[in-house]
């Protein structure tokens, strides 16, 4: 896709990010919405190679709008500034409306192409399951996490709002609480776009995607529902 049109777009978008601006733009907003789409049919393509769960994924469910929902927002911006899709078996775009790993990516007005797998704020009953499941199989937790192409590309989990205690139930003494406190179990990492990048980005996140199955493939062996400690 270009590129270079869509980061383009949403910098101007950034900065103008109001109705009349954007019914103005939006001739240009259709036909880059149109290449992004074309960008997540190919990826999810791509993805099924190795992840045949995904195959059944509708690229159009995976877009997200580029409308915000403000009912509960203090930002009152009506649009998002970053064009973005979740590729799930069950076509549903985000992790927490009922638990199961994704595989997610965005680009923003910046340039920033940010790319991620796993569990984004799993709801409580999910989270819960995970983590006695962490306990329950940290032999094959660790060896997903010590697999060489996933730590290269992605490294550590994602932290944001990691409890600073052991979650209610949980011993401090168990070995692998340092996981049990997190509230995400999401990998992600991120790059820059540059005039030499490629348009054709489904190849290097379709091998990013390829290197985060290992996770992926765990949390799907997560048991549905778990017991309240």
């Amino acid at each position: 896709m270009h590129l270079r049109d869509l980061t383009q777009f949403l910098s101007e978008l950034t900065d103008n990010n109001n109705r009349p601006w954007f019914v103005m733009n939006k001739p240009r907003y259709d036909i880059l919405r149109e290449e992004f789409l074309a960008l997540v049919t190919q990826l999810v393509a791509a993805t099924s190679r190795f992840d045949p769960q995904v195959a059944a994924c509708n690229p159009k469910k995976a877009l997200f709008r580029i409308h915000r929902d403000m009912r509960f927002s203090h930002d009152k911006s009506p649009y998002k500034t970053q064009f973005s899709a979740s590729i799930r078996p069950d076509g549903r775009k985000k992790p927490s409306d009922g638990g199961g790993p994704s595989y997610y990516f965005q680009i923003d007005g910046s340039g920033q192409l940010f790319f991620a797998a796993g569990e984004y704020a799993p709801p409580a009953d999910r989270l819960r399951a995970i983590r006695q499941h962490v306990i329950a199989d940290a032999a094959g937790f660790n060896k997903a996490l010590r697999n060489k192409a996933l730590k290269s590309t992605f490294g550590s989990f994602y932290e944001e709002n990691k409890l600073s205690r052991p979650p209610k139930g949980f011993d401090a003494d168990e070995p692998m609480i340092e996981y049990l406190k997190l509230k995400h179990f999401l990998i992600c990492s991120d790059v820059q776009i540059t005039a030499r990048t490629s348009p054709d980005l489904a190849p290097q996140l379709a091998e990013a995607f390829k290197n985060a199955y290992p996770l992926v493939q765990w949390l799907r062996s997560v048991p549905a529902s778990a017991e309240a400690p």
